[in-house]
């Protein structure tokens, strides 16, 4: 494929597939192009085709079709030299055990042939003290070995740095820590491409992101047009009922219960941009409690799919025909369970018939 040397990676129709006859598609003909400086999210849930992106891109993988670049290299003739210019942190991040932390930061800084320039800087962003990294690995918790794991990939840094989940074990202020670590490398000029199941993640700090399901790429969006399809579910005690309110643009799955003395409870489902007007339609009605949840990442999935007029909405029933197919096989089954409980049921009366005529017999006998 032509290399741009404005684009950090490029995808043309990249894909990979398993099995004998390539029956598993992980990944469908991706097309993707990241800008260098760029802070990327690569959104999807778990199975979706994330790491296998990755992996290809790192060269891990080779691809069925299609074809990438990565830094103006290609993923399959230049993997190694992809590899030395790229820091990677890879999803369920492992750690030789015998060794202390600055024993496996020193030995994977040896391998990458580089100078450790950041060590220090991410070390107290993440709050690893040289004590810590002189204990034995084995003795870390998952946290601290997913620290270890952003330090490795970070210290050098790499003109381009691929992280997969790196929030993964991470507490909320740790999360926000490194989430200030990446924009700021991005402000120095460097790109960041990061796969994430939190959406709350990628809305804080990303520019643009790529949503896949089911290894098809079924969104690539600024995370403000992403924002705009993100629905919220609404929960509301208010002292009596509003009036006149009613389902508006925005604004679905209105339902009203009445509490008694309580008051009335109000649930929803809104979008952002109708939310402000739709609390003060509550105040006016005597709010007394109030529950705005973000949706999850599936929600916004399906809001997004409702909402687009991109080819992408028919992703959505091609991926339910294999689970309604799933549902129907149990159904069947239960149907032949009982049909073979019942016919041993059905004989028992009939062994019980020839009982009931002995008292007959001793009754002739008696007269």
């Amino acid at each position: 494929m032509p290399n741009d040397s404005t684009f950090a990676i490029q995808t043309q129709a990249l894909s990979k597939h398993y099995g004998r006859n390539g029956e598993i598609k992980a990944l469908q003909s991706l097309n993707l192009e990241i800008r260098q400086g760029e802070l990327f999210g690569f959104l999807g849930p778990n199975g979706a085709g994330k790491s296998t992106t990755i992996r290809t891109l790192l060269g891990f993988l080779h691809p069925t079709s299609g074809s990438a670049s990565v830094l103006g290299l290609d993923v399959v003739k230049d993997s190694v030299a992809i590899r030395r210019r790229v820091g990677y942190l890879p999803s369920g991040f492992a750690v030789y055990d015998y060794m202390s932390g600055r024993e496996y930061l020193d030995h994977m800084r040896a391998l990458s042939g580089r100078p450790s320039l950041l060590r220090h800087r991410i070390m107290e962003a993440l709050e690893l003290s040289d004590t810590i990294l002189k204990r034995p690995v084995r003795d870390y918790s998952r946290g601290m070995r997913q620290k270890i794991g952003v330090v490795q990939a970070m210290e050098t840094d790499p003109e381009l740095l691929i992280l997969d989940e790196p929030s993964e074990g991470l507490d909320p202020l740790m999360q926000r820590s490194l989430q200030e670590l990446l924009l700021e490398r991005v402000g120095l000029g460097r790109t960041v491409f990061f796969s994430s199941h939190l959406i709350s993640e990628v809305e804080r700090i990303c520019s643009r992101v790529a949503i896949v399901r089911g290894g098809q790429l079924v969104a690539l969006e600024s995370v403000e047009s992403l924002v705009r399809f993100r629905r919220r579910r609404i929960e509301a005690l208010v002292a009596r009922k509003p009036l006149r309110l009613t389902a508006t643009a925005g604004i679905s799955n209105l339902k009203f219960t009445s509490e008694g003395k309580t008051g009335v409870r109000i649930s929803c489902d809104a979008e952002a941009a109708a939310i402000p007007n739709f609390i003060k339609r509550l105040q006016s009605a005597g709010l007394r409690d109030l529950l705005v949840e973000a949706a999850s990442l599936e929600e916004a999935f399906m809001s997004y799919y409702g909402s687009s007029t991109r080819n992408t909405v028919q992703m959505a029933p091609e991926v339910a025909t294999p689970l309604s197919r799933t549902r129907r096989a149990p159904a069947k089954r239960t149907t032949t369970t009982r049909k073979v409980t019942k016919r041993p049921a059905a004989k028992r009366p009939a062994a019980k018939r020839p009982a009931a005529k002995r008292p007959a017999a001793k009754r002739k006998g008696s007269r």
